[in-house]
């Protein structure tokens, strides 16, 4: 069973700000190496969507903007017009948990913003906001 779930904070940019591969495979690492690619490729893609649909919204949550085969690309742009974008292949991963996931995420990405030492708009290497992103994702996505 092969399990789809990338997350990415996309910049002002359109720089990766911090991503994450939660997706679960028995693949060999080469298979898997092609498939993180195309997961970047699909989330760069639907970023002219979201670019679109977050001047036709006043919610900051888009819901799915893009599908592609199976996968399906979430999307949440936050105050300061960063992105957060999902693409997953889940069937637990319904609407109101998406949102749980994103606003939770939010919350934590101020927390990291707010950080003195972080400068806006660059790669986010805290090792403490990987483990409560994916702690996050867990209770709501996987």
């Amino acid at each position: 069973m092969s399990l789809v779930c990338y997350f990415v904070i996309v910049g002002h940019n359109d720089h990766p700000v911090f991503e994450i591969d939660l997706s679960k495979s028995s693949d060999n690492q080469s298979k898997q190496e092609d498939k993180r690619h195309l997961n970047q490729f699909i989330v760069h893609a639907a970023l002219d969507l979201v670019d679109e649909m977050k001047w036709q919204s006043s919610n900051l949550y888009l819901k799915t903007v893009d599908r592609f085969n199976e996968l399906t690309v979430n999307s949440f742009v936050t105050a300061s017009q960063m992105r957060f974008m999902l693409l997953h292949d889940n069937i637990r991963a319904t609407d109101d948990a998406v949102k749980m996931f994103f606003m939770e995420v939010y919350e934590l990405f101020i927390k990291a913003e707010l950080n003195p030492f972080y400068i806006p708009d660059t790669a986010i290497k805290s090792a403490t906001f990987l483990r409560r992103v994916t702690a996050v994702a867990k209770k709501h996505l996987l």
